[in-house]
This record gives C-alpha cells, structure tokens and sequence, in this order.
C-alpha cells in the first residue's frame, strides 16, 4: 500500500479563492472591515490584560476613496503586523490570525468580540482590485513592512517608513468594479455591513452646526465645523444589559434599524443568554395585520456585530420570521464566506431557546396586564395562531394565554370559553359548539340571529383560521366549531321548544316540488324547517367540513387539492312559518311563484356574496321591475 500528501497548488487555488469564494463581490468590503477590527480589538485586548504597554486610545478605521488613481484604502490603528508576521498570516492562504489569537488568550479574550476564524477574508479584496498592497506597522519596536501582489500567486514585501502602528490596506480597483470608487456606493456598504461593528468607521467628514455665540444677532448664520463622518454605532442596545435600558432606548434603536418605518414597535423581547450557547438580541413585534409574507426578511442576522444576513430561516422559526429585531451569536454555523448558515446542533438549540423567549414574554404580559395583550392581540395574533400551528411546544404554552375575541369585543381564553358555553352551546352528541364568524359584515344577519339565541359568537378571521379550528378540534377533547353561516350550526340544541311549522305536510311537500324546479340543484339542497317567524325566509349555509377543507387548500393545507376541484354546494334552509314562505305556497300562479322564488334566492345569495356579474345585473333589473 502506497500513501502520501495531497498537493494543492496555489497557482491553481489563488483563481478559484479569487472568483468562487464569495458569491457576492461587495462582501469584500466587510472583510476587511472585519480584519482591521480584529487588529483593533486585539491589541485592546493585550493592553487591557498588561501585556502590552502602548496606549490604546480611541482607534478608529478609516476608509479613504481616490478615484483619480482608482485606490480604495482601508487604515486601522491596531495591533499592527511584523514582515515575519505578514509572511506568517498572508502568504499562509487560510491560516487564520483571529483563530490563533483566541486559542492563544482562550482563557481572556472568550469576549473580546474577534471576528475572524477562517483566514480567507482578505483574499476577498482579490475580486475587486487588480493589484493590493499591505503597509503595516507592529506595536512591537520592529520596521513597518510592505507587501505587494498583482493577484499572481508572487508577491515582494519591503521595509517601508510608516511609523505610525496599525495597517492600510490599498486596493487598486480592476476596471469591472469601478463602481467601488463611488462614495454612495461604499457608503452604503458600510450601512450595510458594519452599521453595528465595535469599532468606530470613518468615512470622509460632514458638517456640524455649532450654537450660536451669546453676542450673535438673530441674522447670524450658526457656526459649522467639520467632523469625522462615524458611519456606525459601536454601542448598539443589543449589547447592553436590559437593565440598562429604557423603553425610549429600545423605540430608538428600532428607529435606528428601521428608519422608513414611521410606526412604533408594539413591544419588544431582549434576548441575552451565554449557556449553551452566546446569543444576544432585540426582536420587536411590529403591527401585522393579515399579510403573512409582507412582514418577512426583517429580522438581520449578525456575527460579532458584524452584518451576515436578513434570511433568518433555520435559527429564528418559520413563525417568528415576521417580526423585526437583531440577532448576534458568535456560535452560529456560518459557511466559509460567512454569507449563510450551516445545518449545526447550535441551529437547533438557538431556534428552541428563542421560541420559549417568545412564549414566556407572552405568557409574562397576558399574566401581569391582560387588558394591555387584548390591546395588541389584534395587531399580533397572525404569529401566535401560525406558532400554535407549527410548533407543538409554543402551542403547549400559548394554550394559556391565546385569546379568542368574541364579535362583541370581548376576549376569553379557550379554559374560559368553555366554562362560559358549557350549558347553552351543545349539539346533540353532547359537544360544546364555538360559534364563530370570519367577517361581521358579510355575516351579519347569521351573526344577529345566533345572538338572539342567546350563543356566544368568537370573531376570527385570519387567513389561517381554518387550520387553527382543524388543531383545536384534534387536540381537544369534546369540541367543535362551526361558523355561523354554516351548516354544522343547526345540530345545537335549541334552548326554546321544538317549534311547529304552520305549513301541512302536504303543503311541505308541494312547495319543496315547486322550489326544486327553481333552485339549481347541483348546487342547492333545499331544506325546510320551522323556525321563529321573524327570522329569515330563505338562508343559505355551507357545508362545515366542505367549506373549512376548501378554505385551508386555499392557504396551504397540504393534500387538499382535491377540495379545491369540487363543485360549491351549499344548503337552502326554507323558514316555513316565515309569511313570505306562505304567501308563496299560496300563489296560484307558476310565473309568479317562480318570481318569488328566485328573487327570494337571489337575496339570500347577495346576503351571502355569492351573487355577483350578470346574474347580479339581472336580479337588479328584475328588482327596479318589482318595484315599478
């Protein structure tokens, strides 16, 4: 048996580290952001702990643009680099610094904040730049060295006279990424990626107003001066303790996040936990309404206070994607350019953790201000109705503080929904009945005439209730729902006695023949039933399971399909002791017994909004006739 060493050839690695590393050329820049704030944070680091004796300041990066010879420099006040150490991190391709730093401190610097881990971040300049060079000089009382490389797998490096520590990096931009010469366009990368990094960036100066001397007139322009333009916020409320901060503190830092957004956060959740893992965060429950997708992608995930992505999906959960906020975990897996994540047991654990986060705010509010919850819960109920549905651990926890609004504006937890229906709700098998309606409008009349029943009537009407009702009804024992215009509404025992119709069985019998000569019945089942004289003549109902199965294909219900493809059918409840029911089994006339009957139809289908285009026109035109 033969052995021996994989060869790899820089000539063959340098191209392919240069185009297919990072997949998207601007995230050079954030790379060697990242670098130069390692080499600041180092040598914080090393004075703090006395081992080195220079005085560290308030350092700063600075990114410096010149068109005219097509230079984009990057300059940092840090750690510095010996030639030996340039040999050592540079021309070594993915021997990383930052790696060998915190096995090195292990013990003392867990919190520096370093960045890096990886060692191939620099190479990213490679995809924009024709030529780089390196200027550095170490805190050590070594000569500054400066290194050169046009992209070829050669280099030179030299002495040069910097004599100030710390490392430029100068970037001789390729003719394809001009647009990196463009102060927009680096301004909005560095709002991009680094509007958070630890270490103040510089980018050219503004003009700052001055207030007025005492003696000036009220004529007098105010003085201005020129400051360092600081990009970022080194101190972002993320990284504080919650009992450092105010409710203003947190309004402020939305803003700061999301300063398009003129409307206030609802409420906020800090997240700050270091066992098993290192996790710290702000999410904010915005205002939702019904849009499911709108809301998503706001959530912005960070490495170190460094920018990684908006696309959360694997650490935050699917439920949870629609609110806004931060998240900053030196433990998430991210792949090699740092642009996504990894399938990791951290993942994992970080999504759980979040999860119980949400749910115990939650519970912690409906416990200590239930007035304030029933405020929002309009406003936020999407993602507590979407979390019972996906995750079987939040829905174990919200079962407790999930609220159901009655048409009325009341709300009521499920426990007290059932205590408050237990004698005036229940079918004939002995199952307790929520009554419900999706929309108050469009269910009026059934609303008002379950109302005058004396049942107790929930409004829900989000876009996945259909699933909600599905859950519920698998995971608890002995109920039911059924909306108000459905059919599954007529199985409650009445609370009065059972009413006579004051049509003969032979008059049921005639006027079913003449109503099924009108009424389509491949889509109507003609029902007849005595009911209190006041209520409606002709209703119209759907079949409960039909219309729910139908619903839920229509928003993702997985194997519905077939529902989808089926004809709508619905139930015709003809009110026999209604007057207008009698007038026409009395009418001698078929032309005018027909009449009534389809106009009767025709205004239980408008009330149902299921009278719509020609159909529409007509019984309008047929209506103005009547009246003439």
């Amino acid at each position: 048996m033969a052995t021996g060493s994989i060869n790899v050839s820089v000539e063959n690695i340098f191209p392919l580290i240069k185009k297919f590393l990072y997949s998207d050329h601007e995230i050079f820049l954030r790379e060697l952001i990242s670098n130069a704030t390692d080499a600041t944070l180092k040598l914080k680091h090393l004075t703090s702990i006395g081992e080195v004796k220079v005085e560290y300041g308030n350092p700063l990066i600075e990114i410096k643009v010149d068109k005219d010879k097509k230079q984009l420099h990057i300059i940092d006040q840090g750690i510095g680099m010996t030639a030996e150490e340039v040999e050592k991190y540079i021309n070594q391709v993915a021997f990383s610094g930052a790696e060998e730093f915190l096995e090195k401190y292990k013990d003392s610097a867990k919190d520096s904040g370093i960045i890096g881990h990886f060692g191939l971040g620099f190479y990213s300049a490679f995809m924009v730049a024709d030529k780089v060079e390196i200027i550095t000089k170490s805190y050590k009382d070594e000569p500054a060295a400066h290194w050169i490389c046009d992209g070829s797998p050669t280099y030179s490096i030299e002495e040069h006279d910097k004599t100030e520590r710390g490392t430029e990096i100068i970037l001789h931009i390729g003719e394809d990424d001009t647009e990196f010469l463009e102060d927009g366009r680096i301004n909005e990368l560095l709002v991009k990626y680094n509007k958070f990094m630890p270490v103040s960036i510089k980018f050219g100066t503004k003009t700052e107003t001055l207030p007025k001397p005492e003696d000036a007139k009220e004529e007098d322009p105010a003085p201005t001066q020129e400051v360092d333009n600081i990009i970022n916020n080194p101190n972002p409320a993320w990284t504080k303790q919650p009992a450092d901060l105010k409710d203003e503190d947190y309004k402020g830092f939305y803003r700061e996040l999301y300063p398009m957004q003129f409307e206030e956060p609802l409420f906020n959740i800090h997240l700050n936990v270091d066992y098993p893992f290192n996790l710290t965060g702000i999410l904010y429950f915005p205002k939702l309404g019904q849009d499911m997708n709108m809301q998503k992608d706001k959530i912005q995930l960070y490495q170190n206070q460094v920018f990684v992505t908006d696309n959360v999906e694997g650490i935050v959960p699917e439920f949870l994607t629609m609110l806004r906020g931060v998240i900053d975990s030196p433990d998430i897996p991210l792949n090699v350019s740092r642009s996504y994540l990894q399938a990791d047991g951290n993942v994992k654990k970080i999504s759980s953790y979040i999860t119980r986060k949400v749910a115990d705010k939650l519970s912690s509010m409906f416990k200590n201000n239930r007035e304030d919850l029933e405020q929002k819960w309009n406003d936020i109920k999407i993602v507590i109705e979407y979390g019972m549905l996906s995750e079987e651990k939040f829905f174990e926890k919200a079962d407790k503080f999930a609220l159901y609004p009655t048409v009325d504006g009341s709300f009521f937890t499920f426990e007290e929904l059932q205590e408050k229906i237990k004698d005036s709700q229940t079918d004939k098998d002995g199952k307790l009945v929520l009554l419900y309606a999706s929309n108050k409008d469009e269910q009026h009349s059934y609303i008002s005439a379950a109302k005058d029943k004396g049942y107790e009537v929930l409004l829900l009407d989000s876009p996945i209730v259909s699933h909600l009702i599905q859950k519920l009804e698998t995971s608890k024992e002995n109920i039911s729902f059924a909306r108000v215009d459905g059919d599954h509404i007529d199985n409650l025992i009445k609370k009065d006695e059972e009413t006579i119709s004051k049509l003969s069985d032979e008059e049921k019998e005639t006027l079913k023949t003449d109503l099924e000569k009108v009424v389509p019945k491949e889509t109507y089942t003609v029902q007849l039933e005595a009911m209190d004289s006041n209520a409606s003549p002709f209703m119209i109902t759907q079949p409960e399971f039909m219309r729910r199965m139908k619903e839920m294909q229509q928003t993702g219900g997985g194997g519905m399909n077939m529902f989808g493809n089926m004809p709508e059918m619905y139930n015709l409840i003809i009110n026999t002791n209604h007057e207008l029911i009698g007038q026409i089994a009395a009418t001698k006339t078929d032309k005018k017994k027909e009449r009534l009957i389809k106009q009767s139809l025709d205004l239980a289908r408008l009330s149902q909004n299921l009278l719509k285009g020609e159909e529409l026109t007509d019984f309008i035109k047929r209506s103005y006739d009547m009246i003439k």
